[in-house]
């Protein structure tokens, strides 16, 4: 039974003791009411809008991503979606466009409000890398400051999650899939080219000034998938972090201790966490880093040098 994502993530924010970002999309007649729920009867303070599928023929209910963001404004703070593969040549002219138009998106809803931007799963770095340098440029040109875009990750070790993946609209490159379908533990293989796809992201992106953060989520109940987000959080957290060019440290919190013992105090570490079940249920902002949750989360803490 599929709960309710503000309920659902209220219990994850009680049980851990911070903050969740739930996802909502518009396509709900409810949705005012929705979001006043959220925010008074499950204290959230942070919504991610996401908009109505692109069916043809599909009488949706609820509003428009503009009228939702103009419900948003005085009540939440929100966050909308940013889809790179909108922001190509092939996309543009498909439209009867001369130009990928996605960077103008963002500015609409930054605007209108929007105070980050998470994109959907990356497997092809090329257009997320065009996307943050015409979304900068145009910021640039425009004289507003960036939101943050949070990039998402997601292993895949299957043929299975692969189509599936692909039937969301994510661009995975044939070399790629092939790459990583063909290895011995693919899902090795997947977090070694995520990894690698970062690295490429930030160096193609450097001194733009749009600030990164990373989500990493599973797309599916395979273990060996959600196992996966674990050692790919851990990567790109290092990756991410050791751009910036300054040292840092993770905090890591045991939020869900085994029954029967007390959780214990806060510990700093600076090397992985235990292992434990992982479960994908919202997303957490945390130290400017988004991260699916789980049992264990972590916080960053930037020092000078």
């Amino acid at each position: 039974r599929v709960m309710d994502s503000s309920r659902y993530a209220s219990i994850l924010s009680r049980s851990s003791g911070k903050q969740c970002l739930v996802y909502k999309c518009i396509a709900d007649g409810n949705f005012e009411a929705w979001v006043d729920t959220a925010r008074t009867e499950h204290g959230h303070t942070a919504i991610n809008l996401v908009g109505r599928a692109s069916s043809k023929g599909v009488d949706y209910q609820g509003p428009t991503i503009s009228e939702a963001m103009k419900i948003c404004t005085p009540k939440i703070d929100f966050g909308c979606v940013c889809i790179a593969e909108r922001h190509t040549m092939e996309a543009a002219q498909a439209r009867g466009k001369p130009y990928p138009t996605e960077h103008q998106n963002m500015i609409r809803k930054q605007n209108a409000g929007a105070k980050w931007f998470i994109s959907q799963a990356v497997y092809d770095p090329e257009p997320t890398i065009r996307l943050l340098r015409d979304y900068a440029a145009l910021c640039r040109e425009r004289g507003v400051t960036p939101r943050k875009v949070v990039l998402t990750f997601a292993p895949v070790s299957r043929q299975k999650t692969m189509t599936f993946i692909k039937w969301l609209g994510v661009r995975v490159p044939e070399e790629a899939e092939k790459k990583i379908l063909a290895a011995e533990k693919p899902v090795d293989a997947s977090v070694d080219l995520l990894c690698d796809i970062l690295k490429k992201i930030l160096n193609e992106t450097l001194g733009i000034g749009v600030p990164l953060g990373i989500s990493c989520e599973s797309v599916s109940i395979f273990k060996a998938e959600i196992d996966g987000v674990h050692e790919l959080f851990r990567r790109l957290q290092g990756i991410l972090l050791d751009s910036r060019g300054s040292p840092w440290k993770v905090h890591w919190i045991e939020v869900m201790p085994p029954p029967g013992q007390e959780q214990k105090q806060d510990k700093a570490i600076v090397v992985a966490p235990p292992t434990g079940a992982f479960t994908i249920l919202a997303s957490v902002a945390l130290g400017g880093v988004l991260v699916a949750s789980g049992t264990l989360m972590a916080s960053f803490v930037r020092r000078g040098r």
